[in-house]
Parts: C-alpha cells; structure tokens; sequence
C-alpha cells in the first residue's frame, strides 16, 4: 500500500472569537498546494481513496489534491486525522480501507507523528511543512505497519 501523508495549506491567520477549525486557505496558500500537486500527478501520485481531517483548511487541502490528482472518490472526513488524534487509529482507518493508495490531508504535529509510526521510528523528527507531501509504502497487512520512506515533496522542492 501506498500512503501519501499532506499537510494542509497555509491558512488564515488565527482570530479572536473564531474557530481553529473554521480556518480556510489562503490564496498564496493555494497557489503554493497546487504546484506541489502539479509536480505530484507529474510523478504519477494518483490516490484511490483521499482521508481528511474535518478542520476547513484540510478538507480544502485534500479537494484540491482530488481535482489536481484525479482521485475520482470525494475526500472522505474522520476524526482520526485531528491534530490531537493518535497515529494508530489513522493507520487502522488507512489500513481498513483497503485501497491500494490512501492520501491522507491533516495537521501537526499528527502528521510528522504518523510518518514516525508508519516507518517504526519513534525519534523520527520531521520538519513537515505546509503543503509537503510525503510517501510512504507500506504493507497493509500488518497490525503495526513497517514502511518505507519513498520520497518528501516540498513547496520549495516543487518550485513554489
């Protein structure tokens, strides 16, 4: 199985009496998801089955992956992929969809969290930045997955 692990886009800035969860991309950060997405289908990432967390800038974030990327399934929202969720349970959801390729839109610290989980490497420190996007193949047969680290996809990286 291959997993494609994104961070969200750069957001609206937090503000007094609004929501965390409410936050929506901003239009530099838009811009810059797209041109990881565009080198991403360049290189062939396309996902059977999108995961997102419920929060407005990931789901936006995993929209655009599915438009850029063709992943003719719409994003599917779980709680498994909040910024304070544990990575076991988004590996069990990854794991039980049974889909060949599962991208999966969310947050950090989860995020960084989950590649350490999924490459069994609990001191893993991962930088992730906005708009990264990070493979990993992993056997889905496995209760305790053991992957591999393919290759990290930065904004900078990409050209953004």
């Amino acid at each position: 199985m291959t997993v494609y692990i994104l961070r969200h886009a750069i957001a609206e800035e937090r503000r007094e009496g609004h929501s965390d969860a409410e936050r929506a991309l901003t239009t530099a950060g838009k811009q810059k998801l797209h041109t990881v997405l565009r080198r991403a289908r360049q290189a062939r990432v396309s996902p059977a089955l999108i995961l997102t967390s419920p929060y407005k800038r990931a789901l936006e974030t995993a929209e655009m992956a599915a438009e850029v990327l063709v992943c003719r399934r719409t994003p599917v929202i779980t709680k498994t992929l909040l910024p304070s969720a544990a990575p076991d349970r988004a590996w069990r959801e990854i794991a039980g969809s049974e889909a060949s390729s599962v991208l999966v839109s969310g947050h950090e610290p989860q995020l960084s969290q989950l590649v350490a989980y999924l490459l069994k490497c609990s001191d893993l420190q991962l930088d992730l930045k906005k708009s990264a996007l990070v493979r990993v193949d992993v056997s889905a047969a496995e209760t305790r997955p053991h992957g591999t680290l393919q290759w990290i996809l930065t904004p900078k990286l990409a050209g953004a």
